[in-house]
């Protein structure tokens, strides 16, 4: 059974809690950028001020940055079920996927032909739509305009013997549910697809197990992970070995330097250990110090997602019943807390932006606008210009806080 995620303790990981220009503020915009824990944060200061010098040299602060750099490559890897090589940093996971693209563009031929969806964030839909123009076919996935759901059973209808990549998102910023990503990329890899899964908004909420999930590219965002402002992206070997190289020729034996063109960011590569340390002090604290790390990651995950499940049942409840009782608030998505993340965006009469500055006026930190999920929302008839009010948050928000984010959606709402 798994235990109780002790709140106190995980907020103490994290000085935002503790900063006075935040004090009485709640933050519900976790799904633009989390707060960073204090691990990160120490290793980046470490970094800055002993290791930032070229890494991997013959002198012992280069020997050190690079050790660390390692480390966190290692160990993020080991906890998502996935060899350390299959890891790779870049700029941003829009900056990943386009570099993706490129490579799939040289790859492919005319008349081969890729899926996307509408119901992704921009950036794991616009860099694959762009290879039309070299001749390669995108065919659409589209949502249901009443519920947002993404139904596999339409995916299946768009396959054929042309299709050679999927592309769609573990879960959507806007619409929230989470998608049967084991199950689609199981029948994917039966027919011999490649799949790409967009976890930018899933993996704040845990630490997904890419290996089990079966995805041969898994793509998520460290500074929506408690991180550094740095793209993660997983690609299973045999893939990106078989992707033409994107980086220095002299490169191109190595995985996780293949779809890195540019020079990395040294610093926020090894804080990223900071990510893998905060997993592990959460591991520990209850009771799972011993386990390999895949288990530990799975524990916190499952820690982090019977919080948020619990505090989220009662936010759509709440939504709910405002929604039943008026026909000018929607919400986008399930309203069931077990079929989605913590990130809730409503349709309202208001714009999303003009709700967002009301809420900020009580202390609540929340998200108005369209937020790269254009093609989302207008398949949903909802105008990207007037926008949604986006309630994100993540496994340190407390009761307290939803509280006081429901006391004041009642006043604004």
């Amino acid at each position: 059974m798994t235990p109780a995620l002790d709140l106190d303790f995980v907020r103490d990981h994290f000085p935002a809690f503790r900063e006075p220009e935040l004090t009485g503020q709640a933050f519900f915009e976790n799904a633009g950028g989390s707060y960073t824990c204090q691990p990160v944060i120490d290793r980046l200061m470490r970094f800055y001020h002993t290791r930032k010098v070229q890494p991997y040299g013959a002198y012992p602060a280069s020997q050190a940055g690079g050790a660390e750099m390692d480390e966190a490559r290692d160990r993020l890897a080991a906890m998502m079920g996935v060899a350390g090589d299959e890891l790779s940093f870049g700029p941003s996971t829009t900056g990943n996927t386009y570099v993706l693209a490129q490579a799939f563009g040289e790859m492919l031929g005319e008349g081969d032909a890729i899926i996307v969806t509408d119901q992704d964030h921009e950036a794991n839909s616009g860099p694959w739509r762009r290879l039309a123009a070299r001749g390669i076919e995108i065919r659409e996935w589209t949502i249901d305009p009443v519920t947002g759901h993404l139904d596999p059973a339409s995916l299946w209808a768009l396959v054929d013997d042309k299709v050679r990549l999927v592309c769609f998102p573990h879960c959507s910023n806007v619409v929230g549910e989470i998608n049967p990503v084991a199950e689609i990329c199981a029948r994917l890899r039966a027919e011999g697809i490649y799949s790409c899964v967009d976890g930018v908004s899933y993996a704040p909420h845990g630490l997904p197990d890419v290996g089990a999930l079966g995805a041969d590219i898994y793509l998520f965002s460290a500074y929506k992970t408690y991180g550094p402002h740095q793209g993660l992206m997983v690609i299973r070997r045999a893939l990106g070995m078989a992707l033409p190289n994107q980086a220095h020729f002299f490169n191109a034996d190595c995985l996780y330097k293949r779809f890195t063109p540019a020079g990395p960011d040294h610093a926020q590569i090894a804080a990223c250990a900071g990510m893998a340390d905060y997993i592990d002090d959460l591991a520990a604290h209850h009771g799972g110090g011993d386990l390999a790390p895949r288990a530990r990651a799975g524990l916190v995950h499952d820690l982090m997602r019977a919080h948020e499940t619990r505090l989220l049942a009662l936010l759509l409840e709440r939504l709910g019943d405002m929604a039943r009782a008026r026909n000018d608030l929607r919400l986008l998505g399930p309203d069931r807390a077990e079929a989605r993340a913590p990130t809730v965006a409503l349709a309202c009469a208001r714009p999303g932006f003009e709700l967002a500055q009301a809420l900020a006026a009580e202390g609540i930190m929340a998200g108005g606008g369209s937020f790269y999920a254009d093609r989302a929302l207008s398949a949903q008839g909802v105008a990207p210009a007037h926008g949604v009010l986006r309630l994100s948050f993540v496994h340190y928000t407390s009761a307290d806080e939803l509280d006081r984010l429901m006391r004041a959606l009642d006043r604004w709402l």
